[in-house]
């Protein structure tokens, strides 16, 4: 039987005060397998149309800074050692900061990594034709 799992899409806004946003990456948690993971793909060029002075490295040092906490571990502070949940709960807490999480949606998957990566390719790659 499927598990339920969570998942929040990594934006973001190079503009706070214009709130356009490109999704760069997921964040998934699914209790029951205890799994937190993500993914990010950053497409430079899709921000740059949005904001052309945003500082991309700033950009690159906090979704470091975001996976890192994801993972868990001592080099990634107070936060990472939390349990998976905990980090998930932090990780997607509102902020109005230029790297942000979405709202937490739900779905249920006999493979948390598998979906991690559909979800990836569904909300983050850059989108192809619709395909009926």
């Amino acid at each position: 039987m499927p598990d339920l799992f969570e998942y929040a899409m990594v934006r973001v806004m190079p503009r706070v005060d214009r709130g356009e946003c490109v999704n760069v990456g997921v964040l998934l948690w699914c209790q029951a397998a205890n799994y937190l993971g993500s993914r990010c793909l950053v497409d430079r060029a899709r921000l740059v149309c949005l904001d052309p002075f945003v500082d991309l490295d700033a950009v690159a040092a906090h979704l470091t800074a975001l996976r890192k906490v994801c993972a868990g571990g001592p080099d990634a502070g107070p936060a990472a050692r939390l349990s998976g949940g905990e980090r998930f709960r932090w990780l997607t807490a509102p902020r109005s900061t230029v790297v942000q999480t979405s709202p937490v949606h739900t779905g249920f998957t006999d493979d948390p990594p598998a979906e991690l990566d559909r979800l990836v390719e569904l909300l983050v790659a850059p989108p192809g034709p619709i395909v009926p």
